[in-house]
C-alpha cells in the first residue's frame, strides 16, 4: 500500500486536489474524512477509503470523476478491498440505497448506478460502506447547511453503527441551530 503522501500526491497528479467541495477543496475534504475515520478507530484500509470515497464521482459530487477505466491504478494505491468500497460509495444509487437502508429487515441488495446491477454485499462490506458513507456526510453537513438531506437515512445508519458514529452524528446535528 502507498504512503499517505503518495495517496495525496495522486490527487494532485490527476487534477483533483483543488476541485471545490462544499467550502473547501476536494482533497481537504478527503483528508478530513480520512482523519475522522481514524478518530472513529477504523483501520488503515478504511481510512484509505476515506480519502478515495468519491474518486469516481457520486450522484451528488460530479466536479471530479476519475474514469472507471483507471480503477486498477487506485487498487494498486490503496488495495483491492479499499478500492471496492470506494467504488461502491461512488456507484451507489442513493434512492435505492435509502429505500433499502430504511427497511426493518435490512437491505436486500445494492444497486450499482453505473451498471444497473444489483449486488449482494457481505455484512462486513455493508457495515464498512455505511461507516464511510455516514462519515463522509458528517464531515460536510455543517458546511453545506443541508440539514435535512437524507436525514432519516443518516440517522438510521448512525443508530445501527452506534458508538462514535452515533456520537458524531449527534454532535454534527447539534450544530444545526448555530
Amino acid at each position: 500500500m502507498a504512503t499517505f503522501k503518495e495517496l495525496t500526491d495522486f490527487f494532485q497528479q490527476v487534477g483533483a486536489a483543488d476541485v471545490r467541495h462544499t467550502t473547501k477543496s476536494y482533497l481537504a475534504h478527503a483528508i478530513a474524512v480520512h482523519g475522522d475515520l481514524k478518530q472513529w478507530g477504523c483501520n488503515e484500509e478504511l481510512q484509505s477509503v476515506g480519502l478515495f470515497h468519491s474518486i469516481y464521482g457520486t450522484e451528488r459530487f460530479q466536479r471530479f470523476t476519475l474514469p472507471l477505466e483507471r480503477r486498477d491504478e487506485v487498487k494498486t494505491l490503496i488495495g483491492k478491498r479499499a478500492e471496492w468500497l470506494s467504488y461502491l460509495n461512488c456507484a451507489m444509487d442513493r434512492k435505492h440505497f435509502d429505500n433499502e437502508a430504511l427497511k426493518d429487515r435490512g437491505p436486500e441488495g445494492f444497486l450499482d448506478r453505473y451498471t444497473g446491477e444489483v449486488i449482494q454485499l457481505s455484512p462486513r462490506d455493508e457495515t464498512d460502506l455505511n461507516t464511510i458513507h455516514l462519515c463522509d456526510w458528517l464531515e460536510q453537513v455543517g458546511r453545506s447547511k443541508d440539514w435535512n438531506y437524507r436525514r432519516p437515512v443518516y440517522r438510521k445508519l448512525a443508530e445501527q453503527l452506534g458508538g462514535i458514529a452515533l456520537d458524531s452524528y449527534n454532535a454534527a446535528y447539534a450544530d444545526e441551530s448555530a
